[in-house]
């Protein structure tokens, strides 16, 4: 099996690899997820005996596309993981949304919210900021385009909180499309509309500023092609 074919590979070099992950894949929480299938790549391709190391520096939902990256060493996982923790990345997500209220074209603004993830359910959602256990969640978010009551948002998050464009959105009334566990009543596969478009990070060893991008998958192209005309 040739592995390189399965992996849209962004980046790669002797500390890093980043990929564009697709939809319906776990970043590493599942027997069968990119982590292990970049490791398979990694020992097909350099002939490597026994286990291959690949750090996981960060995570993007099972149903979210887009950037995605491992540390090749032990060293560069822990300068990546400060990075992301520190928030000194700067991420930049693509959401196709149901319509909301008050949010035209060209409209940017930032949200604040505080989020509480039940273990029960499963779910994230909105409560007050002196909920035990909650943690506050902010993101800024520019409308790119509109079409036939849909709307293409840019999303930069300023924190990391577990579905926290997901839910942020969800509660002001626009879901992303085929989110069904946040509100949205379309379906769009076994993923939804949430791409992980561009990841900036310092390469961990020479710290060059790298940016990396994500091409939109194809159902995007296909389905919203109106809302990315002259945008990809």
């Amino acid at each position: 099996m040739q592995y390189e074919d399965l992996l849209d590979i962004l980046y790669e070099d002797n500390h890093v690899l980043a990929l564009n992950k697709p939809a319906g894949w776990s970043s590493a929480q599942d027997d069968n997820s990119m982590v292990d299938l970049a490791k398979a790549y990694l020992k097909e391709k350099y002939h490597k005996p026994g286990n291959v190391f690949l750090g996981v520096v960060h995570r993007i939902d099972k149903p979210v596309s887009g950037v995605l990256v491992f540390a090749r060493t032990s060293k560069a996982a822990a300068r990546l993981s400060e990075q992301f923790r520190d928030r000194g990345v700067v991420k930049t997500y693509w959401a196709v949304t149901a319509p909301s209220r008050g949010w035209a074209v060209g409209d940017s603004a930032s949200l604040e919210d505080w989020l509480f993830h039940d273990d029960d359910t499963h779910r994230v959602r909105v409560v007050k900021h002196h909920t035990l256990g909650a943690k506050t969640a902010r993101l800024t978010y520019f409308v790119k385009a509109e079409h036939d009551g849909r709307r293409l948002l840019e999303l930069n998050p300023l924190t990391g909180r577990k579905h926290q464009l997901r839910v942020q959105l969800a509660s002001r009334g626009a879901p992303i499309i085929g989110d069904r566990k946040y509100g949205s009543t379309e379906s769009f596969g076994d993923a939804i509309a949430l791409h992980a478009r561009s990841l900036t990070i310092l390469h961990p060893i020479t710290t060059e500023q790298l940016t990396l991008n994500a091409a939109l998958p194809k159902p995007w192209r296909g389905r919203f092609a109106h809302l990315l005309k002259g945008l990809t």
